[in-house]
Parts: C-alpha cells; sequence; structure tokens
C-alpha cells in the first residue's frame, strides 16, 4: 500500500467512530458506519438506518455505495471499511457482500476498525468465493 492509501486509510478510520452517532438504529442498537474507498482514492461515507418495518433498513455499506455512485466517477471499490458502535469486529452481512461485489476491484479489501485504527483486513473476494456478479451477464 502507497503512504497516500495508507493515510487514506487511517484518516477514513478516524472519522468512523464520529458517524456512529449519526446511525439510525432505534430497534437494535446495533449502530454500523462504513467508509468505501474507490480506485480514485475518493471515501464515501455512510451509516446503518433502520426501519420499523424490519427489515427494509440499509446497511452502513449499502448507504457507502450508493453515496459512492452519486458522487459519480469510479465506481471500483478498492476498501471498506467498517465501525461498528459496539466496538467489535464486524463483517459485511450477506446481502452487503453481494452488493460489494458488484463493485469490488480485484484486490478489493474489508478492513475492520475499532476505536478508531485498523485491526483486522480480510481480502474480500474470500468472503464471499464463486459469487454471482456482473462478469456473470456479460
Amino acid at each position: 500500500m502507497s503512504a497516500t492509501h495508507d493515510t487514506l486509510e487511517q484518516d477514513a478510520a478516524k472519522v468512523l467512530p464520529g458517524l456512529l452517532a449519526r446511525s439510525y438504529a432505534r430497534y437494535s442498537q446495533f449502530t454500523v458506519a462504513a467508509a468505501v474507498i474507490d480506485v480514485e482514492g475518493r471515501v464515501h461515507y455512510g451509516v446503518n438506518v433502520e426501519n420499523a418495518a424490519y427489515p427494509v433498513g440499509t446497511c452502513a455499506e449499502q448507504t457507502a455505495i450508493g453515496a459512492m455512485i452519486t458522487a459519480g466517477g469510479s465506481q471500483v471499490i478498492d476498501k471498506v471499511l467498517i465501525a461498528a458502535g459496539s466496538d467489535a469486529v464486524v463483517q459485511p452481512c450477506g446481502a452487503c457482500r453481494q452488493r460489494i461485489a458488484e463493485f469490488a476491484g480485484e484486490a478489493c479489501e474489508v478492513v475492520s476498525v475499532q476505536g478508531g485504527a485498523v485491526t483486522e483486513r480480510v481480502d474480500f473476494w474470500s468472503l464471499l468465493p464463486h459469487s454471482f456478479g456482473p462478469r456473470d451477464l456479460d
């Protein structure tokens, strides 16, 4: 990882704990904040937003991906950083793994954040081997 990408990741990790307060987790009380870093080095943030008509809420990763698409530019994810209000190491749910797969680059990583610092790094494709994605429709 280059020094610039390393700094970008560290800066995004520091932002996530503050975003947890913006999460709308009225029902589960399980707050999550995520950052998607695209291959152009832009950071897009999201939080989970629950709904009384459970399970129609949105996950933090889904919200961050939506922000990436809305911003325009690259639609290729380099990293997904995730922090939970419980300070647990969390991984994307199954639905979010599929959402990430839609845009994940070959070297995409899922990065766990605790207390504003990176604590665990996982190759995304190891979380969703043999996935179905855009390449299957081309």
